[in-house]
């Protein structure tokens, strides 16, 4: 059996993604955040961690999670109550926890809104969604009715236990400049940037209630597809290369949220 160490599989990972250098949350806490005993035999992939997750990993035999949400996400807390069975969980299945947030997302090859224009047939050509000194969105131009590129994003998320909302559409309205922004993707901020670039259809996973209000005075339709299905391509991408490149296997672990 082909196996690695976890540093090993860590470091590349770090390299991969030049995850040293990018800006990103504080509770992000990008990189290893829980090593195991031993060397890795098969990588996971999830959107978040937590005990169910945790618990369909062991089942599938991983012993390396990749998640994008990882251990601190809601910050600082005592491992006490649902803290501790997680952390337990962790260390008595021996498995380590890798968690990457903003470095993937504004990766061109692994990044979940690049990937999911790809998965909607749309060409991405521009950078979006600047956080810092980085862009964690796309956009780009097409010429498709609006209804029909909201079902295509339907048939996505329905694959992930979503649902998808929009504000309001024509029925012959039509996506000339799009913008993609997966996870919490529609702010005052990603509005005000898709005005300036003139941007008909802004895709996000979702948004405060103001959001739908400014969109829609601005002229902007937005698809709201969901948090979890939009975040689902990235740590998917990213598991499989690096799965390939250390000839061991990887599996997506399922734990859809709903929203």
């Amino acid at each position: 059996m082909t196996t690695v160490a976890c540093g090993d599989l860590a470091a590349y990972l770090d390299t991969l993604l030049s995850v040293a250098q990018h800006p990103d949350y504080p509770q992000a806490l990008n990189g290893l955040q829980v090593e195991n005993h031993g060397s890795i035999t098969r990588i996971g992939a999830a959107v978040d961690l937590s005990v169910q997750t945790i618990e369909h990993a062991k089942a599938a035999g991983v012993n390396f999670l990749i998640v994008h949400h990882g251990m601190f996400w809601n910050g600082v807390q005592p491992f006490v109550g649902r803290y501790y069975s997680r952390i337990r969980s962790l260390f008595d299945a021996d498995i380590a926890v890798y968690s990457v947030h903003l470095p993937l997302d504004s990766s061109s090859e692994f990044g979940n809104s690049a990937l999911l224009a790809r998965r909607l047939g749309l060409n991405p050509t521009a950078e979006f969604a600047k956080y810092s000194t980085v862009h964690v969105g796309v956009r780009g131009q097409s010429d498709i009715l609006t209804n029909e590129l909201v079902d295509v994003v339907r048939s996505f998320v329905s694959e992930h236990g979503g649902t998808v909302r929009t504000t309001p559409i024509r029925s012959e309205q039509r996506t000339r400049r799009w913008a993609i922004c997966s996870g919490a993707g529609a702010s005052s901020d990603t509005l005000r940037e898709a005005d300036l670039y003139e941007i008909d259809t802004l895709i996000v996973g979702e948004g405060p209630h103001h959001t739908a209000i400014d969109a829609t005075e601005r002229g902007i339709t937005v698809v709201y597809a969901g948090h979890y299905a939009t975040e689902t391509l990235g740590v998917q991408a990213i598991a499989r290369r690096a799965a390939s490149d250390h000839s061991i296997p990887w599996v997506f672990v399922p734990a859809p949220t709903g929203l």
